[in-house]
């Protein structure tokens, strides 16, 4: 008996005994589920260096307005890397060395990789609406779209890959998300383009995009994943990339928030204060270092109660975006601050204001609220 109230995806065990040969299953809701023809053959594609890169470019890398990369960003054979700053990488940029160069060869050996599994169902080009289980999936058109939200189950396993294989082209809509659930982590979900991805304005996409052409994300994309472009360009305009890692040891985690002394005083020069947390027993130590406008203002170390301060004295009049970044230890992964607005005077210093209405939020794509100083 189906209960309208609690639609659910069916678990792959029992797909395989009584779901053989179904690829798509509506249930009461009249949400989609696209489910395998038997247990999921998907196996985790080799990145291999690739893994280490959030940007991967063939020919150039171009970006407009702040953008933040959290990984590596490279490109090779090309040598062009323009946009950085406003951008900012937190991170290395790799421009026609070495490094970007074996990155790019294991991207081909991924994308091989991808392209070669074979599928367990072809499916709907338009993603939307839908919610997909574990497994390799390609559609008859060749093309992939998302308009609205893909839902991704991975059924409680932690491990499960999604494949996903565009013989040409991957679009997504603007505003357009993708949901994990079930446990499925943005690491192990792959899409495979054999021309070039489009991501629409202010859409997220969770995954690794591997392809052939070119990807461009459009203003206000957020990827929690990897944008790796074997031959073409990779352009970006005011987008948030992070690195996906898979959380084998969640105990790694960290994060780190940021705040500064102009709620308590005004009349002096400005103490940015960086704190970094983590979820296990280890204690964050070492240095986080402090941006303003992707450019560095300098590191403070971690004290014992996991704050680093440095105070400045040389930011500029004008309203300023501050980002506080832990590169993290042998047994803590880094992590990065979310944009923190800072409007600083003609002395150096601040004032604050309460906001008393929406009018007073600065945007920054990817980021769900801000503090700002006037």
């Amino acid at each position: 008996m189906v209960d309208a109230s609690h639609p659910r995806v069916v678990p792959r065990n029992i797909a395989r005994s009584w779901l053989a040969g179904v690829l798509t299953t509506v249930v009461a809701t009249g949400v989609l589920v696209a489910t395998p023809h038997a247990a999921s053959a998907a196996t985790l594609v080799p990145l291999g260096t690739a893994a280490n890169f959030a940007v991967l470019a063939g020919s150039t890398v171009t970006n407009t307005n702040p953008t933040i990369v959290t990984g590596d960003l490279g490109v090779s054979p090309g040598s062009a890397v323009t946009g950085f700053p406003p951008g900012l990488v937190i991170g290395a940029i790799h421009a026609a060395d070495v490094t970007a160069a074996d990155a790019q060869d294991d991207l081909t050996i991924a994308y091989d990789d991808a392209a070669g599994q074979l599928p367990d169902a072809t499916i709907p080009t338009e993603l939307g609406g839908t919610v997909v289980t574990p497994g390799v999936y390609n559609s008859a058109a060749g093309t992939f779209g998302i308009t609205g939200n893909l839902t991704l189950d991975a059924g409680g396993d932690p491990d499960a890959v999604f494949i996903f294989q565009a013989a040409s082209t991957l679009t997504t809509a603007s505003g357009s998300t993708v949901t994990l659930t079930g446990g499925a982590q943005a690491c192990n979900v792959f899409w495979q383009v054999g021309s070039s991805a489009t991501l629409g304005t202010n859409s997220s996409l969770a995954g690794n995009i591997l392809a052939l052409a070119s990807i461009t994300l459009t203003t206000g994309v957020n990827v929690n994943g990897r944008v790796l472009a074997r031959n073409g360009a990779v352009t970006m305009d005011t987008n948030t990339v992070t690195r996906s890692l898979c959380q084998v040891e969640p105990a790694r985690t960290t994060t780190t928030t940021l705040n500064s002394t102009c709620a308590i005083s005004q009349g002096t020069p400005i103490t940015f204060v960086a704190t970094v947390r983590s979820v296990g027993t280890a204690a964050p130590t070492g240095p986080v270092e402090f941006f303003a406008d992707a450019v560095s203002l300098g590191t403070a170390p971690l004290d014992a109660n996991g704050q680093a301060t440095l105070t400045v004295g040389t930011l500029a009049a004008g309203v300023h975006q501050i980002v506080a970044a832990f590169p993290g230890t042998v047994d803590l992964d880094p992590s990065s601050s979310v944009v923190f607005i800072q409007n600083v005077d003609a002395n150096g210093f601040c004032q604050i204001v309460e906001c008393q209405c929406e009018t007073c939020a600065v945007p920054v794509p990817g980021l769900s609220s801000l503090k700002r100083s006037v």
